[in-house]
Parts: C-alpha cells; structure tokens; sequence
C-alpha cells in the first residue's frame, strides 16, 4: 500500500477528502477547528514537496441540495490561515475541472460542499423507500455516483483520504473515487493513519486493566459497541442518559429522565453479559435532578432509580462520580465515547469532568486513553485536557464501528480489501 511519506507530489495535483465538518455559530464562525487542524499535516506535506491540493469535505445534512447554511465559502479564510496559503474557492464542487487545471505548485483550492450533489451519499432522493420503484432509483443512483467520483477524481493525479469520521460511510468522495486510482496513487493521510493505529492500540495491543466509558442518551444506539466491548474490557462504565434506561429495568422510578422504554430487556440482558463474562460493569447510583431542561434549573442529588416525578436526571451524581473515578484510574488502556451528563450546561458538567480528571491521571501514569465522538472531545476541550490524554479521535461512528470489528469503506478502498 503507498504511504503519504514514501510519495513525492512534486508537480501533482492531491484530491484531498477532509472531515471539515466543523461546528459554526449563528454568525458562521468556527466554534471548534478540531477538524481543521488534524488535517494540516497531510496538506502541508503536499504542498512542501510542491504540489498542488484540491481539498473536499462536506458539512451538516443538507440532503443533496444547495444550502447556503452549509456552504464551504464560510471556512474558506480559516482554512487559508491555518494553512499558511490563500486558498482558492470553488463554488460547484462538480464544475471546478478549470479551476482544479489552473493550480500551480504550492497553490490550493476548496471546493463546495459535496453534499449538495445527492450523488455523494448515493441515495435516492424523493423517492421513499416502500415505493416499488425505489430499487431501480437506488440502481440508477449507484451509476450517477460512480459518475460523480469519476469527475472528482479527473481533477489530480493522486487521491489521499484523510477524513477518518466519514470513513465508515460508502460515498463518492471516501471511497468510491479511489477505483479511479491505481495503488501507487491513492492513500491514507497521516490523520488517517494515527486514528487506524489509535483503533490498533485498542483492539489489538490491549494493556490490562481496560476501561471502557460509554454514555450518550441511548443504549440502543451503543447496543453493537457494548457488546463488542464485553469480550475485551475488564470495567464496562455505562453512562449519561442511558443510566435510566437501567435504572428503570432494575424496577426504579426515574421521572422525567429520558427512558427508552421498549430496551428495558436489554437493559437487563446487557447486565446479564457482564455478570457472565466477568466484567466489572459500573453504573450511575446517584444522579444531580432537575426540574427542567435548562442551566439555572432547580436540582437535587438522588439515587438514579428514585427521581421524583417532575424531575429528570442531568447528571452523575458526586457517589457514582467516585465509582467511575476507581474503575478508570488503575486502568492501563481506556476508551471514552459519551458524556455523563448535560455537559454543555456548566451547572452539569461534574460527572463528564470527574471521567475526565480520572482518565488524564490515569494517562499520566502510563495508561493509552482514547477519547472518540464529539461529545467526549467537546468535553475534553471545555476543560481544557486535550494536552493531558494519548489521543483524540476526529470520528464517531467510524470509531465505534472500527471498534465493532466493522470493515471501513474508507480504509477497505485505499487498502484495495
């Protein structure tokens, strides 16, 4: 497989996929460049050897059509700062054939949203999915697509995927195009290659005790990673919202506290799993309640299964804080996905920062964290500890589906798997 280190872009042209799907205001500004600055060594290499970068990315879910709230125009300065290279715009990502031709060494260029062109996710558009001609839509889709990344690609020489949060999806951009690449001429970028040696270290160069944090408001949506995890964890800390999924399954009284109540079997299966696999599975046993959804909110410190009606939990509370605090910090290898509570109040952030504070010391003294999805990486820079863990994912769902053992179409298209 080719390297971004062993290739010399002298005199190339790079179609570059980043993940510049970066959070914006209601002013268009940046509020977190995360994104942008993972991706700066790979196109900074192309440019040092004197070549020249096309860079793509796609932002939010405008679902195939144009939308300026989602438009690339608004990153172009950002971008051009971080890089060190006034960097060109090209305000039809399908029809920047002569701006892509125009590029000299050094020089780079942006282009718009992918997204706006349904072709890149390969859906259907309009058309739903119960309709009998779905199928020969969706065919018909599939045929545009390879068209669309067929155009992509005819604008360089070389294709590098460096956007590891999108790698877990089939599109035009992240894996479809690299067909349109011998093996000499497409590869990873180094954002690339340390999150699939960051997933390595996880999976397969396990150091023991391992602790895995999970949170996030559903146990459904985490149903494939908690499973995968139990074969390879020693403490299974399960939090955020779902704790009262739990707390309910176990005959708990949980108030307004988001529920889903149709997982309460799976709730108690997934108990079941730890028991038999002899994982140490914590669960919140206290949590902060409040009476509303809101930062300045009348609250109370209770057990998880005895919130009062009227009240919903926000929180870890201050005695499972010190249970999650004793399972992370002897920890060797510890992977984090999931606040434990609504962090982005500041009146709500004790849990998620308790987990925090325990992963950085265990860091500290030896340990390999990994900190995935943009909750856990929002926490981790709110509180200013980016600096004091091993690493930082740019994925969600490409992270847990890595973990899962899943093949990523993004990495499955430069490996030629």
């Amino acid at each position: 497989m080719q390297t971004i280190d062993n290739f010399n872009f002298a005199g190339k042209k790079a179609i570059v996929r980043v993940d510049f799907n970066v959070p914006l205001d209601e002013n268009g500004k940046i509020t977190d460049d995360t994104r942008i600055r993972g991706a700066l060594p790979t196109l900074k290499k192309i440019l040092a050897d004197g070549g020249s970068v096309i860079i793509m990315s796609h932002m939010g879910k405008p679902k195939g059509k144009v939308n300026a709230k989602f438009s690339l125009s608004q990153i172009v300065d950002a971008v051009s700062e971080k890089l060190g290279v006034a960097v060109k715009f090209a305000p039809d990502c399908a029809k920047a054939a002569d701006a892509a031709a125009a590029l000299q060494p050094g020089e780079a260029l942006l282009l718009e949203n992918l997204r706006f062109y349904p072709e890149e996710e390969g859906k259907p558009v309009g058309i739903d999915k119960e309709d009998p001609a779905y199928e020969e839509a969706k065919k018909a889709m599939k045929a545009s697509q390879k068209e669309f990344a067929k155009t992509l690609a005819g604008y360089a020489d070389c294709y590098v995927n460096d956007a590891f949060g999108t790698a877990h999806r089939k599109h035009a951009s992240t894996a479809v195009i690299a067909d349109y690449f011998d093996a000499d001429h497409k590869m990873l970028g180094y954002l690339m290659e340390k999150e699939v040696t960051a997933v390595d270290n996880i999976l397969s160069n396990i150091k023991r005790p391992f602790t895995a944090i999970m949170g996030g408001s559903k146990v459904s949506t985490k149903i494939g990673i908690i499973e995968n995890l139990m074969d390879k964890v020693d403490n299974l800390i399960l939090c955020g919202g779902m704790t009262y999924t739990f707390a309910k399954a176990m005959g708990g009284e949980v108030g307004q506290s988001i529920c889903e109540n149709d997982k309460l079997d799976l709730a108690l299966s997934i108990m079941e799993q730890a028991k038999a696999k002899g994982v140490n599975l914590v669960l919140a046993t206290d949590c902060v309640a409040g009476d509303d959804f809101k930062n300045d909110c009348n609250t109370m410190i209770c057990p998880s299964g005895e919130i009062p009606a009227g009240f919903e939990g926000l929180d870890a509370g201050p005695e499972s804080r010190k249970a999650f605090a004793a399972a992370i910090e002897p920890a060797k290898t510890i992977l984090w996905n999931g606040p434990a509570g609504v962090f982005e109040m500041d009146n709500f952030t004790a849990g998620s920062r308790a987990i925090a504070e325990a992963i950085a010391k265990a860091t500290a003294n030896g340990a390999f964290s990994l900190i995935g999805g943009g909750d856990s990486v929002a926490c981790i820079n709110k509180f200013g500890m980016a600096d004091q863990v091993s690493y930082i994912s740019t994925g969600g769902g490409a992270l847990l589906e890595a973990i899962e053992g899943k093949v990523l179409p993004g990495i499955a298209a430069i490996k030629g798997e």
